[in-house]
């Protein structure tokens, strides 16, 4: 299907959002539809019900899965989305719930910090249970090779939470890349308002009680004890610890790469580069801000590519910069004044620029706009998912259709892909590890840097007892 675009038109809209209504594989969701029989329908195990995962449980749940099982380390937080589903058992220890819901679940999600993630869901998985898993698939890159090789070997359905990856205007942009609409492309550059929460300091020097409602013990999980203090690290500000989060780059990455990752199968770096890099603070906080640069070689007949990474108000070349629409130019101003933080994707190749300004690449500019003012979209080579609702929704009907056999195309976002789109971005955290201006060579197939052997140690963790991977 092709459609004439106009060049100054914003590409790539999604479809509109009309979240109370939907259609399954094309069909209407009449009220004549015969509900599902309770015993043959659905149960989910949901890990982590707060914040991101309130609402992932809540999506669940409405694509007529029955929430069975709700795990929170919190009590408070248990107990308030227990209101919502107060027939599902309660546990603070998602090993407990895997133990005595084993049998009586079909489907896990997993919405914790990012170093409890690998320990819920290659267990789950080791069970026979679908897992649904929030961004970044893993904590380390050890462990995101790991989980794609467990969901192959187990056959499982999969989906991490990049809901991006779920929009029709991120599906025609690859499209569009793919098609060779701007050439050979041989730079990517990607920045991001992130991080929002502290980083670039050690640890607290105090320790505070530990509340009566948190299970401190299965909230550190796998990761070293340490002593709870209040706002340092739960419920929202471990993102920027090294033992409990990947940083900015952990947190949007999979998000605001992904769709050049995709077009570009920006896969298996051989090196990186930290081109700014103030270092790891006393070994605990990725630093406030930092630019990466990783260099990826010729690929199934792509060119050569780099990607430039940057978060914590750095940015791009003015080279770059000033070719971006004059609107985006002048937020880019108002930030250099000390604005609000911008987030952008841009592509270049060697006829023209894509650019979106989306976190999630669900809408791009075609740059310069005179040159693709006439530009008709390439035919359609990617499914679109049919369910009408917010992209985060969507990509739940994606996965519990796909669970069903009533989605034929399947997750996109399975664990064989985000698998490898989550090894090839905490590379870069590798070399947050090394000094400024340190070129890490990588071996992506035994995932070790044969020229900076220092880092090696930061692939893989040793696990707390009792949390191993199992």
């Amino acid at each position: 299907m092709t459609n004439r675009t106009n060049r100054r038109r914003f590409l790539g809209q999604s479809a509109a959002v009309t979240a109370s209504v939907g259609y399954w594989a094309g069909t209407s969701l009449a009220s004549d539809t015969k509900p599902e029989s309770a015993l043959n329908a659905l149960a989910a195990g949901c890990i982590g019900v707060g914040g991101k995962g309130g609402s992932d449980t809540s999506h669940i749940g409405n694509q007529g899965v029955r929430i069975a099982g709700l795990c929170d380390v919190d009590g408070d937080t248990l107990t308030k989305k227990g209101r919502e589903f107060p027939d599902a058992a309660k546990f603070d220890d998602f090993r407990e719930m895997l133990d005595k819901l084993g049998d009586k679940i079909d489907i896990v999600t997993c919405s914790t910090p990012d170093h409890v993630h690998a320990a819920a869901c290659v267990r789950a998985m080791n069970m026979g249970k679908h897992i649904y898993c929030q961004k970044p698939l893993t904590w380390s890159i050890r462990e995101a090779r790991l989980m794609r090789e467990t969901a192959e070997k187990t056959g499982v359905i999969t989906q991490m939470g990049n809901q991006g990856t779920s929009e029709d205007g991120l599906r025609e942009a690859v499209e569009v890349i793919r098609s060779g609409a701007i050439g050979d492309v041989s730079e990517v550059h990607i920045f991001s308002n992130r991080p929002v929460w502290p980083q670039g300091g050690g640890r607290p020097d105090k320790v505070d009680p530990v509340p009566e409602s948190l299970n401190w013990d299965a909230w550190i999980g796998p990761a070293p004890m340490r002593p709870f203090v209040s706002g340092a690290y739960h419920s929202f500000n471990w993102r920027g610890w090294v033992d409990f989060g990947t940083g900015a780059l952990g947190d949007m990455a999979c998000h605001t790469t992904n769709m050049p990752v995709m077009a570009l199968k920006l896969w298996d770096p051989v090196a990186v580069t930290a081109v700014k890099n103030p270092g790891i603070v006393e070994g605990e906080q990725f630093p406030a801000s930092s630019a990466l640069m990783f260099e990826f070689p010729e690929r199934e007949g792509l060119p050569a590519c780099k990607f430039y990474w940057y978060d914590g108000g750095n940015l791009p070349s003015d080279d770059i910069i000033s070719q971006l629409p004059k609107s985006f130019q002048k937020r880019i101003a108002k930030q250099r004044e000390g604005g609000p933080k911008m987030s952008g994707a841009v592509v270049v190749g060697s006829k023209g620029l894509l650019f979106s300004p989306d976190d999630y690449g669900a809408k791009y500019y075609l740059l310069p706009e005179d040159k693709y003012e006439d530009y008709q979209v390439p035919e359609q080579t990617l499914p679109r998912i049919p369910f009408k609702a917010s992209g985060d929704e969507r990509q739940k009907w994606e996965f519990v259709s796909t669970i069903k056999g009533e989605y034929e195309p399947g997750t996109m976002a399975n664990f064989g892909y985000a698998g490898r789109l989550t090894e090839t971005i905490l590379v870069g955290n590798l070399a947050m590890r090394a000094g400024e201006g340190q070129r890490i060579e990588w071996n992506a197939k035994d995932l070790t840097s044969p020229n900076v052997e220092s880092v090696n140690q930061f692939v893989q963790r040793e696990y707390r007892s009792g949390w191993e991977l199992g």
